[in-house]
Formats: structure tokens, sequence, C-alpha cells
């Protein structure tokens, strides 16, 4: 399918690595022009080599004083990928103060203030695209991710909130909300759930499969097809919208 979105400019944050990376690749591959940005320079410079033509920018979610310098530098956009890093793992009790409120400054405030700063343009040239990447633990809480449960649950209500308040500008603005990816990130939440539970990692993988329907983790590219679908023109009448590409995992309609 031609998702008819050659020569847009598009942000993906996080793009270095899992993820975000298969999301910068569908998306380059639709001959969208392709910035990809992180913490990790090293990690950019060579996602920007596999994806073969992508720009990129370092920058630290957390800094939310810099992100005004990090937009200018960055110039407009048309498609913005909010995909950030996740919190400490832990219950939802017990944590330090101080983890609850960098966590919020590095995934919920810095998505907001960076889609305030790219949507003017967006709304000036009457097209624009806002994909914010949560998890499933948002609306079905994961044990060992507390603080990530409560901060992607907020982002949804944000993002239907946005939705409703520019799609008259012709700007969408939708969730993608992936199940158990294989992923580093997934591969380190195993780790700690065996940690917690005092059991190997392999029996927490195949306890995750045996509750997902399809039976195992899905492939970044998976969840890419679906990202660069809400980006295209043929989803311009999809906005405020969670769609989970979850395997099934989810049960509740």
């Amino acid at each position: 399918m031609d998702l008819k979105i050659a020569g847009k400019r598009a942000l993906i944050l996080g793009g270095n690595r899992g993820m975000g990376l298969a999301i910068a690749k569908a998306l380059a591959a639709e001959s969208v022009s392709v910035t990809i940005a992180a913490r990790d320079e090293k990690a950019l410079a060579d996602a920007a080599k596999e994806i073969g033509a992508a720009d990129m920018v370092r920058v630290d979610l957390s800094d939310t004083a810099s992100l005004t310098a990090f937009a200018a530098e960055v110039g407009d956009i048309d498609i913005l990928f909010n995909n950030t890093g996740g919190p400490p793992y832990g219950s939802a009790i017990g944590h330090d103060l101080s983890d609850w409120e960098e966590s919020f400054r590095s995934m919920s405030l810095s998505v907001i203030r960076l889609t305030d700063l790219f949507l003017p343009a967006m709304r000036a040239k009457g097209w624009g695209r806002v994909v914010t990447v949560v998890s499933t633990g948002a609306i079905q809480p994961i044990p060992v991710l507390g603080i990530s449960n409560t901060l992607r649950a907020g982002l949804i209500a944000w993002s239907k909130s946005l939705a409703a308040e520019v799609a008259v500008d012709g700007v969408t603005v939708n969730v993608l909300m992936p199940g158990r990816v294989a992923t580093e990130r997934v591969g380190i939440t195993d780790e700690a759930t065996a940690a917690r539970e005092k059991i190997d990692v392999e029996s927490v993988r195949q306890r995750s499969f045996s509750q997902i329907p399809m039976g195992r983790y899905a492939e970044p590219e998976e969840i890419a097809s679906v990202a660069a679908f809400l980006c295209g023109q043929p989803a311009s009448y999809v906005t405020g919208s969670v769609y989970r590409v979850d395997g099934g995992y989810v049960r509740h309609v």
C-alpha cells in the first residue's frame, strides 16, 4: 500500500533501537525524511547507518528545560512519534518521590511539551500526525511496572483530549499500544519478574507465551507496520484512538 507520505518529515523519539528503530525504518521505506532522537549518541549513529538515510539529534527527555532548543534544532515536522523509555521497575508503592518526579518528566511532561512545540507548524499546514507509544500496562497493569502503568494511562487521556482539539486542523492524534515485543526492554522486564518471583527467566517467558493467544512475542517490525499506517494518508479519519498490537493479550473489549 502506498501510504502517500513520501517527502514528509518525521521525528521518532527513541529511534535508536527496538520498536523505535523499526518504526524509523518503516517510515524511511515510505520515502519519509526521518530524524531519530535519543540520549545514546553511539546507538543513534549505528541506527542512522542501519536505516540508511536518517538525521539524528541527541536529546535527554528528562531535561525538559532543553526541549525548546531541541525542537528548534529539529525544525518543523509532519509526524511526531512519542516513544519514551521506561521507568524504574517495582510495584506502585514504596518508590522515592524522586522516582515518580523524574519518570513523569521523561515519560509524560517531555511528550506533552514536545507535542506543544511541534503542533503549530502541523496545524498551519493543515496536516500532521502525532502517535504516542504506551504499553498494555496502561489498561491491564503489569505487576513490576507500577510507575509505568500509571504514567502511560495518563498519556492515553491526554492524547484523547488533544485529538478533539486539533482534528479540525487536519492533525490526527493516536496511541499505539504494543503488547510484549521481542526487544531488549522486554528481556529486562522478564529478568526483573524472574528476580521478583525467584524463578528462572525461561519460566517467565513461557508463562508469558501461554497468556498470549498467538503464543509468542511480537517482532518490532509487526508493531512498525501499524505505526506506519497511522501516519499515512489512508488513516486521515483515524484520531483519538488506541491501537492495540498485542497478539490478543488484553482480553477486554
